[in-house]
């Protein structure tokens, strides 16, 4: 086996890893995910697919650069979501509080009835201060360094 595959199979096993740790919390941990926690899966999920992929093609030299690029992708929502939680800026109406300055009482119950039953800007699990959102975001950018050294290295 060579040193590539080894690269594919470590980056799809980390993104493995990560989704059956987010379905964990999920399942097991009984907390439940919000709408940004259900985007930073698919990529993921597209991860491991091109994995097997790159493993059965090893000529289409170009998968570990979509590899990188799913991983990525779940990067980039992993800290925008760490960003939303920690209020370093307003994530989507759908999964966030909205403002209720200058509601009417109706609108306001309108607000609630209609608030998502698990909001994005809610911390629900964190370790040494970092969010499983923010847990996502670096290891998933470790894992694009391990898909790039893939891409960078020569298929047999």
């Amino acid at each position: 086996m060579t040193r590539r595959s080894h690269l594919i199979i470590l980056a799809s096993i980390g993104s493995l890893a990560l989704l059956l740790g987010a379905f964990g919390f999920q399942h097991l941990g009984g907390l439940a995910p919000c709408k940004m926690c259900i985007w930073q899966r698919y990529p993921h999920a597209v991860a491991i697919a091109i994995g097997a992929l790159a493993l059965s093609l090893p000529r289409l030299s170009f998968l570990p650069l979509l590899g990188a690029l799913a991983a990525a992708a779940t990067s980039v929502i992993g800290a925008f979501h760490a960003g939303v939680e920690q209020g370093w800026w307003e994530g989507p109406s759908s999964c966030t509080s909205g403002s209720i300055s200058g509601l009417s009482s109706d609108d306001l119950f309108e607000q609630i009835m209609s608030a998502p039953l698990v909001r994005c800007d809610d911390i629900p699990w964190e370790l040494f201060g970092i969010s499983m959102a923010g847990w996502n975001a670096i290891a998933s950018a470790i894992l694009v360094l391990i898909w790039l050294a893939a891409w960078r290295t020569r298929a047999a």
